[in-house]
């Protein structure tokens, strides 16, 4: 088994790519916590990184003005970091779809420097974050990351495992209150008085709080072997439903819903893990471990012999994972700090 690397232990700079996003952010400040003293944040948006930097005022963090497509910005940010959690991306399904060859730029070349510049910089531990949308992708976000996914696998088989960089990769839903998720917009919506815009009502989704995102990206850094792909499991509701509890909540259940039918590109259930990839996979309670396939290009042997596909079993997604009621999903978003303030905002209001 190879070593693993424990973040806690051995990391002592660390570079987070689209820092200024909802999960770089939320990263940042965890591990602010626990007491890192080199934190490099590498994004193309001066506006953000300065009013992150006038909010946090923390001379524990580095800013780096770049974008991922240009490998020499990223060798810059790279150079001497120990760990990266690799989030910048194009991830908006319809600016993808109008723009694919910008997705192409982003997530697939722009990952590929993150990925070569780890390499090159001997970093020990590199997690990539993936999407829902990379399994059987229909649009040009999820065919993007897709890619990501297999430019990581490959340079994870390229090096072996007992390369100085340790690469692995995470997969996940939906993220509650992030950056162009619907719950900010459903609540926008009900606080301006205007029609709740909802596609499809019977439509699921995975709801994963920005929290679990940001332990799965550290269960991946303790636990990953080259090549691995880590999924948490999750949770999931249909449209209607987390609208209703939004409605509930907001204590405006007469509140006018209008239905505006799919979008670009968009699926009724989202997938997080194929069952050909569940035919290896590794069941470790609330994660899944997809395990990289480390064949090489000479197949002869699996023809000859063959190999055991036969497992009854399904892909895994937000049809068949564990359906929260109306209940449920008040609940979760009862949990979350943004729905919270939010709701205390409208009752002042009131």
């Amino acid at each position: 088994m190879t070593e693993l690397y424990e973040l806690e232990n051995c990391m002592t700079s660390v570079l987070i790519t689209g820092g200024t996003g909802s999960f770089g952010k939320t990263m940042l400040r965890g591990l602010l916590e626990e007491g890192y003293e080199n934190i490099r944040i590498l994004s193309r948006d001066e506006e953000k990184q300065d009013a992150l930097r006038n909010l946090l005022n923390d001379a524990r963090i580095s800013y780096y003005i770049g974008d991922i497509r240009d490998r020499l910005s990223v060798d810059r940010a790279m150079h001497g970091v120990d760990a990266v959690f690799h989030a910048a991306a194009l991830k908006q399904v319809p600016s993808c779809e109008f723009f694919p060859l910008e997705a192409v730029k982003t997530n697939i070349l722009g990952s590929e420097n993150v990925v070569r510049s780890a390499i090159d910089n001997k970093v020990k531990s590199l997690v990539c974050l993936s999407t829902d949308k990379a399994v059987h992708p229909i649009n040009a976000m999820g065919i993007s990351k897709a890619m990501m996914e297999k430019i990581a696998q490959s340079a994870a088989r390229e090096i072996g495992s007992h390369a100085d960089t340790m690469i692995s990769c995470v997969r996940y839903g939906n993220v509650m209150c992030s950056r162009g998720s619907v719950i900010p917009l459903f609540i926008q919506q009900i606080k301006a008085g205007k029609q709740i815009t909802v596609t499809d009502p019977q439509m699921t989704r995975f709801l994963m709080p920005l929290r679990d995102s940001v332990e799965l990206v550290k269960f991946a850094f303790d636990h990953a072997r080259q090549g691995d792909l880590f999924i948490k499991k999750a949770a999931a509701s249909t449209i209607i439903d987390l609208v209703t509890a939004l409605l509930e909540l907001f204590e405006v259940p007469d509140h006018e819903v209008q239905i505006i039918g799919w979008r670009h590109a968009e699926k009724l259930y989202e997938t997080l893990a194929s069952t050909q990839e569940l035919s290896t996979a590794e069941d470790m309670g609330d994660y899944f471990r997809l395990q990289l396939d480390t064949r090489d290009l000479n197949y002869k042997p699996y023809f000859v012999e063959g190999a055991d596909t036969s497992l009854e079993l399904e892909d895994y997604h937000s049809h068949n994972t564990e359906r929260l009621n109306v209940e449920g999903v008040k609940q979760l978003l009862l949990s979350l700090p943004e729905v919270q303030a939010e709701m205390n905002s409208w009752k002042a209001e009131q």
